[in-house]
């Protein structure tokens, strides 16, 4: 049986979107954002600050989303959900590590460019999770729900 860890791991590297669930005044929103991630699991996606989820989390960083691979309807359903706390990047040194891993995955001129923008500027958020849940009934046929507690 593999470590979920490891598995969690192997999951992240597949995909390049996720739903990031935000709220403010007692109403949820979701939204999808292309992101990465660091060695300590932590997510990053970039988006412009006028965005509602942006602008929910100036004033709740309490975060929940889902993360999914493509599947069919007679595949064996998989899943990997998270919590956890969401914040804007202020501190140049933090910045310039998300354009670094950022831009492994996406163009690093576009989110430059970006980020310079007068009329919709660009920043980079961060979500250090405090829990994953994964669902794998083939990864983990004994106990198909794994919760890691980061």
């Amino acid at each position: 049986m593999r470590e979920l860890r490891q598995a969690v791991i192997e999951y992240l590297e597949q995909a390049k979107l996720m739903q990031v669930a935000t709220s403010s005044a007692n109403r949820p929103w979701v939204c999808s954002v292309w992101f990465t991630f660091d060695a300590d699991l932590n997510l990053y996606w970039f988006s412009w600050t006028g965005r509602r989820h942006s602008r929910e989390l100036e004033s709740n960083g309490k975060v929940a989303g889902a993360i999914a691979l493509p599947q069919n309807p007679e595949d064996m359903p998989k899943g990997l959900q998270f919590e956890g706390d969401a914040k804007m990047l202020t501190n140049k040194e933090d910045i310039d590590f998300a354009i670094g891993i950022y831009s492994r995955i996406y163009s690093r001129h576009s989110v430059e460019e970006r980020i310079n923008s007068k009329e919709r500027p660009h920043r980079f958020y961060m979500i250090k999770p405090t829990k994953y849940v994964m669902f794998d009934p083939s990864g983990f046929p004994d106990e198909p729900l794994q919760e890691m507690i980061m």
